[in-house]
């Protein structure tokens, strides 16, 4: 929140507005934070406009999609309507992780950077984005939880962006070191992942691997 709103609600003796639950984890939950992240996207229609809360379902398409904030000048109202839930991420890496990929309409450049190192890290040509989806979509939900994946490579063989589990905590891979998630941003990780389990679905790892690099948050790189 602004710290001059945050002051003035404070003066004025009004509440907080509570957080809406619209914010995506690296596990692919869907929880309430008042912090921000760079991205948005959605799953589908999820949400009771009336009460700007969630439905029983997580997600009503197999197009999970990460989006920009802001398109053309505009920007949306969140929960505001019957379409699209919109959903946050702290990063794109985030995004990844739970299981999501560039939108094709407002990050078409990304969307086809994404592509072309899907196509190449998996071995296949000529794919279309309902291709891509149903392959997320076996990869990322496991009868109707995340899919979690054995770690099987050392921790400095990952690709960057890429993101692990451990425990209820997650951590992004940047230049073969861990980075523990917050919904704030990253700080510094375990040396050592033991037992840890790749978030990242398979086939998008393999798309890290073969050069896709997703936009992180700046605390990742400090």
């Amino acid at each position: 929140m602004d710290c001059f709103v945050a002051s003035l609600l404070a003066m004025t003796g009004m509440a907080r507005p509570m957080p809406l639950q619209n914010r995506v984890t690296p596990f692919g939950d869907i929880v309430a934070t008042p912090h921000r992240g760079l991205f948005t996207g959605n799953r589908g229609i999820i949400h009771d406009p009336a009460t700007k809360t969630l439905l029983n379902k997580r997600w009503s398409s197999p197009a999970w999609l990460v989006c920009l904030c802001e398109y053309k000048g505009k920007r949306r109202k969140v929960m505001g309507g019957r379409s699209w839930t919109e959903l946050f991420f702290l990063d794109e890496a985030t995004a990844l992780a739970a299981g999501h990929r560039p939108c094709f309409y407002c990050r078409r450049e990304d969307a086809n950077r994404f592509r072309d190192c899907w196509e190449e890290g998996n071995g296949v040509s000529r794919v279309l984005a309902r291709d891509i989806d149903a392959v997320l979509h076996r990869e990322r939900l496991l009868r109707g939880k995340k899919r979690l994946y054995p770690l099987e490579v050392p921790l400095r063989e990952l690709p960057d962006g890429a993101m692990l589990g451990e425990g209820a905590q997650s951590h992004l891979v940047v230049r073969g070191r861990a980075l523990t998630w917050s919904p704030s941003g990253y700080q510094e990780g375990p040396t050592a992942i033991w037992g840890g389990m790749l978030l990242t679905p398979p086939s998008t790892l393999r798309a890290l691997a073969a050069g896709y690099s997703p936009v992180l948050h700046p605390s990742a790189m400090t």
